[in-house]
């Protein structure tokens, strides 16, 4: 395939989506999707089609508390939440501490039994212009979170945690290791976390480390209750790409029911229409074909990615290449794309199977 005249970062090559899930036709079973941000009454009607042409059964969202009715309004049960700070609320310090633990009585209210848990290295750059500590805001074991994760326990729920960043980004954005620490550092808070909650957790974005298979497989041994999601679609296409199959087999045989598909998909009602706004996603899309487009092509390179035999470029641009090698690449520039072709049990166990049996034993506990 050949980038078009016209391509978009979610379509370089002028893919008809429709068309395309037709192709795909339908997966071996409904997907859940473990891993999305589900917002905008408008945006979400664009993605509800977009999982009925991708088979996606059900859908667990971090939406923001203040759109949560309306996103169910028009999902209904296909959507679960998960709780999140207000992030862009104008006090954060409020935000992350005890706004968020009043919030955790409106979430469980309505059904959400996962709190998120962002520590991005990057979190140093928003909490330290606000005059906040980053460590209290960054670490996982810090008295703050502890605090509320004490109160999601109490209220039956488990955890869900962003815990590192790309490789490419450890190359770049956080070479400097004295101010966000190496990436193996951002696990340890992590680790006395878990220890010392005893809590299930989903950690994001395979864990943080899908470059490294090894690492991952130490940290599942040494923490049984943590499982994993595929979210991230660019990053997941990029180094889950670069894995000998057999590799990446034998890690999904091994781990069995702890791997979850998901997709990172963010949907937002700014996709809809031209915006010259800095909201969140907002130059992502600008219309509602975009808006499809943008979410289709997610579910697209995954299940490509897992079901099948190709090789070949992403359809998605991915701005990592040019930000660790800006001469060869440039912002819509895309990774190599390698089809998986996972056997049947094993992709009926990553689409389905290892939700049922973790997210849904976690959300059906009061």
């Amino acid at each position: 395939m050949r980038v078009t005249e016209n391509a978009t970062p979610a379509n370089r090559f002028g893919l008809d989506y429709r068309a395309e899930s037709a192709r795909l036709g339908p997966p071996v079973c409904p997907i859940v999707d473990a891993h999305a941000h589900i917002n905008g009454e408008r945006a979400s009607a664009v993605y509800k089609e977009v999982c009925d042409l991708y088979g996606i059964e059900r859908v667990y969202s971090q939406t923001q508390l203040a759109q949560a009715d309306a996103v169910r309004a028009v999902l209904g049960d296909r959507v679960r939440f998960v709780a999140i700070p207000e992030y862009m609320h104008k006090d954060r310090r409020w935000a992350f501490t005890e706004g968020f633990l009043e919030n955790l009585d409106h979430w469980h209210a309505r059904g959400a039994r996962m709190v998120k848990f962002w520590g991005a290295p990057r979190l140093r750059d928003f909490t330290e212009p606000l005059g906040l500590d980053p460590s209290e805001m960054a670490n996982f074991d810090s008295d703050a979170r502890m605090r509320v994760a004490e109160k999601a326990k109490r209220l039956g729920m488990s955890l869900m945690v962003h815990v590192a960043d790309p490789d490419t980004w450890f190359a770049t954005k956080y070479a400097d290791a004295s101010r966000y620490g190496t990436k193996r550092e951002q696990y340890e808070s992590l680790s006395r976390l878990l220890e010392q909650t005893g809590m299930n957790c989903l950690g994001a974005h395979m864990g943080g480390w899908p470059e490294d298979l090894g690492f991952l497989t130490e940290y599942l041994q040494r923490h049984p209750k943590l499982v994993l999601d595929t979210s991230a679609t660019k990053w997941m296409v990029r180094e889950l790409s670069v894995h000998p199959r057999d590799e990446l087999l034998s890690f999904l045989e091994r781990f069995e029911g702890r791997v979850l598909f998901g997709s990172d998909i963010v949907t937002s009602d700014e996709h809809l229409t031209p915006s010259s706004s800095e909201a969140f996603g907002s130059s992502l899309a600008s219309s509602e074909a975009e808006a499809f487009d943008l979410y289709a092509s997610r579910y697209w390179a995954l299940r490509v990615m897992w079901e099948t035999g190709y090789d070949g470029e992403s359809p998605i641009a991915d701005p990592d290449l040019a930000m660790v090698d800006p001469v060869r690449f440039d912002a819509m520039s895309a990774p190599r794309l390698v089809g998986r072709s996972l056997p049947r049990p094993m992709l009926e166990t990553l689409y389905r199977g290892a939700a049922q049996r973790t997210l849904d034993r976690w959300y059906a506990e009061d």
